[in-house]
């Protein structure tokens, strides 16, 4: 699934991974304060303010996965599934289609207490933007220099939890990820001391060992813990280069690799058929490990991290690498025409940049 993390140091800076089996033709979009919004409560939004993100721009719409605007406030959706609930419109409230929700609150909010207000006349709706692209069960975090906050829809309405360790990643609820961390309260980065017996000569016999039990594997409740304790104790310089490699090396600690988590098997392979949760299926798709030339079977169906970015959110500078490429890319924002109504869209440099040095 996903992860999603803040980082400060000069600068703030928002992202996220996002891991699946396959793309939806993602790029990088760059909406202009004049592109004209229309929602499907019938709003319009023909002038709002300019955001950068990961999108799959569907009949010249930008579906953003997660975006930052040109006020310093980010925004990111992560699946959130057997949890999420959308309902039906209902009258008196600012109804939102799922899809539309980032747009909606970057558009209109500079800060992260113009959200809370916005989110307390919203109801978010299930409809689909077409046929052709599923309803996606998501949570979302909204992170500003002022803290971030996380947002689930559930059966018992709308929940707005702070969080103050500013990463979120799929399931259990938020509060239920916060509680477990009490089950970690033991870790630090400092070497451990012998507490379980001052009758035994204990001694520690390796590096990182205050660290022992963090979770290594990549269900959403681990990678949440894992994150969490790497954030909150990251060490790096100031510079816009340092903060963006930390910030990666960050996200690079839930990393997901080609072959650790298999979420369909292909029916050549001898199996019975996909298992471990739904396939993505759909046109515009893209498996991964289909279009390198091996065996349909030898790659596809495993879920990998298709792309990690980080945004300066102060700079409005918007960063990614991809599986294939790990060479750190940028588009800025600002050195687009904020003020036109036309996208600016950048396709994703997929292959990896390798650098000889001999």
């Amino acid at each position: 699934m996903c992860t999603a993390a803040t980082y400060e140091t000069e600068d703030f800076y928002f992202g996220r991974t996002l891991d699946y089996e396959c793309s939806f033709g993602e790029e990088v979009v760059v909406t202009p304060r004049r592109f004209p919004y229309s929602f499907r409560n019938g709003r319009k939004l023909d002038e709002h303010y300019a955001m950068i993100g990961m999108a799959h721009v569907e009949e010249g719409c930008p579906l953003y996965y997660e975006a930052v605007n040109e006020k310093g406030l980010g925004m990111a959706g992560l699946n959130f599934v057997g949890n999420a609930f959308y309902g039906e419109q209902v009258r008196g409230r600012d109804n939102v289609a799922f899809f539309e929700f980032i747009p909606w609150i970057l558009g209109q909010c500079a800060s992260l207490e113009e959200a809370r207000d916005l989110l307390r006349r919203i109801h978010l709706t299930g409809e689909a933007f077409s046929s052709r692209l599923p309803v996606a069960q998501l949570h979302w975090m909204i992170s500003g220099r002022e803290g971030s906050i996380v947002v689930e829809s559930m059966k018992d309405g709308l929940h707005i939890h702070d969080n103050p360790v500013g990463v979120m990643t799929n399931n259990p609820p938020f509060p239920l990820q916060m509680f477990q961390l009490n089950n970690y309260m033991g870790l630090s980065v400092d070497e451990p001391g012998n507490h379980f017996s001052p009758g035994l000569p204990l001694r520690t016999y390796s590096r990182g060992m205050g660290a022992l039990g963090l979770p290594g594997d990549l269900s959403s409740q681990s990678r949440f813990v894992r994150a969490a304790f790497t954030r909150m104790n990251a060490v790096s310089g100031k510079s816009e280069r340092e903060s963006v490699s930390q910030f990666f090396h960050i996200l690079g600690t839930v990393d997901n690799p080609r072959g650790c988590c298999r979420v369909w098997r292909d029916r050549s392979e001898g199996a019975a058929g996909e298992f471990s949760g739904q396939r993505a299926g759909g046109e515009g798709l893209r498996t991964y490990g289909t279009d390198t030339g091996q065996e349909r079977g030898s790659q596809a169906g495993y879920e990998i991290t298709v792309y990690t970015c980080c945004c300066n959110v102060d700079k409005g500078i918007y960063y990614y690498t991809t599986y294939d490429n790990h060479q750190i890319t940028g588009v800025h924002m600002h050195r687009e025409d904020l003020e036109g109504k036309e996208l600016g869209r950048y396709s994703l440099i997929l292959e990896e940049q390798i650098r000889m040095q001999n």
